[in-house]
């Protein structure tokens, strides 16, 4: 169903007339937000194309509509295309509930409640004379539309006779068919802009319109009962009782709601709508959001969370990470307050700032990812960025300025099972030693009467077996460069003497990867940690005569 630009409903009004204005924008960041909505509409109703995902449009708009709240100013807003062909009954609009709560408040007054799918496509009204279909229209304004009778009376989906010979109105859905799609695991899948393309061509192919689909979803001058309505419909070949079913409560709701998300449908959707059985005189219907029904969103996959700031993380490799610091959002029952924007360069060429506001999603369903910037600020004040040509392989042996992070990220992995595998030992250990000034090079450690007891008593015993550790295992722990299926000698000397064509000529050695290993057994930092290993007695690190 279309998006309209409406008056805020109930639910939405009380939302609003409680939003905190404490952290309100800069008037040109309100602008800028309705600028973009409105590009979005245009592109929604005139292409048929959407630009952002509906969870993202959705929440962006609700941040807009927050923000003019607080501070009322004229700004743009879309109004579709009335197009030349009045509906016969007035395509009304749908206000939104999106949480439990707002579900839960529009249900609890009433009665006779049913639920239906909220496909994705676009709708549709059908007049059918004596029985026949004779006219087709685009929902357009909600009071006028498009003509679109030429191409919908060539649809094999669409009823063209009515099994009586009387007048009626049906309004619907057309909708691109899908095979197997699941909601909740394929999303939207491009149908919305697919069925919108073909439905404002001139001409269609044979196999093009047998892939358009029509799900009924209402008929306004039908009985006054729903049971009765669909029973009509389904004895005329409508497959519209497959997808109305009644509700009791929120609980009835919320559960066929996870079933058309989780299952299997013919179609795209982006929630449910939940209706009444009982709603005015189709005369009396009008093109703005109804009392008799409202869509029910499915769960975002997306949220739209405000940056408030931008950390760089470097990591054992001197790769920078640049770590976005998030206006905390909930997304999946998790609550999210930061993302990685992956690398430098991606951070650079998306040229996220605090302000912007991002698309951010989870990935594998745990792990936030960021998406896009959707929402840009004004104020494009730039950040301090760690200099990338300083960190590399073989920097930040020591805790010396500026080398916290790699130095840490070096000593985690060192006590991690997949370096020295000390039991106990974790990030919170080398943070203490760090800020008590136990700690400036990787193996002051090693020394444990210098251990601070702030620490922890059995520091000094979870360190213990590092010297007990074999020679292959000390060569991961500090980080030696990977070296495929190389022999490797358990003895400093033998490895460090190398060239490059020495390690050339083992298994899985290009020349890239013996240039790392010939600087990493020659560095100068290196050599000093290899003497302190010697010193401590671990084998294969002392220099042979």
């Amino acid at each position: 169903m279309l998006r309209i630009w409406i008056t805020i409903g109930l639910y939405l009004a009380t939302r609003l007339a409680s939003a905190d204005c404490a952290d309100l924008p800069a008037k040109a960041d309100i602008a800028a937000l309705a600028e973009q909505v409105l590009h979005w509409d245009q592109a929604y109703h005139e292409q048929g194309h959407s630009q952002v995902p509906d969870d993202v449009y959705d929440q962006a708009l609700l941040q807009l509509q927050r923000w003019q709240s607080c501070s009322p100013a004229p700004s743009p807003a879309y109004r579709p295309r009335a197009g030349k062909q009045g509906h016969a009954v007035s395509q009304t609009g749908l206000a939104k509930v999106h949480t439990q709560a707002e579900a839960a408040d529009w249900i609890k007054p009433r009665t006779d409640l049913w639920i239906q799918p909220k496909v994705d496509g676009v709708a549709v009204t059908l007049e059918y004379h004596q029985g026949r279909l004779v006219r087709a229209t685009s929902r357009g304004d909600g009071w006028q539309g498009e003509d679109w009778t030429t191409t919908v009376q060539r649809l094999p989906a669409v009823l063209q006779r009515w099994p009586q010979s009387i007048d009626l109105v049906l309004q619907g859905e057309l909708y691109w068919r899908l095979s197997n799609h699941v909601q909740s695991r394929d999303g939207g899948a491009g149908a919305r802009s697919r069925i919108a393309g073909l439905m404002n061509r001139q001409q269609l192919a044979d196999d093009e319109l047998a892939d358009i689909g029509l799900f009924v979803w209402d008929w306004p001058d039908g009985p006054a009962q729903m049971t009765e309505r669909l029973a009509q419909m389904t004895r005329a070949g409508l497959d519209t009782a497959r997808y109305t079913l009644p509700i009791t409560d929120l609980r009835s709701a919320q559960t066929q709601r996870q079933h058309w998300f989780s299952t299997p449908l013919p179609f795209a959707t982006d929630g449910v709508v939940l209706r009444q059985s009982q709603r005015p005189s189709a005369s009396d219907w009008q093109a703005e959001t109804p009392y008799w029904a409202v869509a029910w969103k499915h769960p975002p996959q997306r949220a739209l969370a405000r940056v408030r700031d931008i950390e760089f993380g470097i990591g054992r490799s001197g790769r920078i990470t640049p770590v976005l610091q998030l206006d905390p959002v909930e997304l999946d029952d998790r609550r999210i307050r930061r993302v990685s924007a992956g690398s430098l360069q991606r951070w650079r060429a998306l040229d996220v700032l605090p302000g912007d506001r991002i698309s951010i999603r989870l990935s594998g369903q745990t792990i936030p990812q960021l998406e896009e910037v959707i929402i840009r600020t004004t104020d494009r004040t730039t950040v301090n960025v760690p200099d990338p040509t300083r960190y590399h392989p073989l920097s930040c042996w020591t805790s010396e300025d500026g080398c916290r992070d790699q130095f840490l990220a070096r000593l985690e992995w060192l006590s991690s099972a997949n370096g020295l595998d000390l039991r106990g030992v974790g990030p919170g250990t080398w943070q203490c030693l760090l800020n008590t000034g136990a700690l400036t090079g990787m193996l002051d450690w090693l020394d444990t009467r210098a251990l601070p007891p702030t620490c922890g008593n059995q520091l000094a015993g979870l360190l213990q077996p590092a010297t007990e550790r074999g020679f292959l295992q000390w060569l991961r722990a500090l980080s030696m460069p990977p070296s495929g299926d190389a022999v490797l000698p358990e003895q400093w000397t033998v490895l460090a003497a190398r060239t490059q064509q020495d390690w050339e000529t083992q298994p899985g050695i290009g020349p890239h990867r013996a240039r790392q290993l010939v600087a990493f057994f020659n560095h100068p930092q290196v050599e000093s940690l290899r003497a302190r290993l010697a010193a401590a007695g671990v084998h294969g690190f002392a220099v042979s005569g």
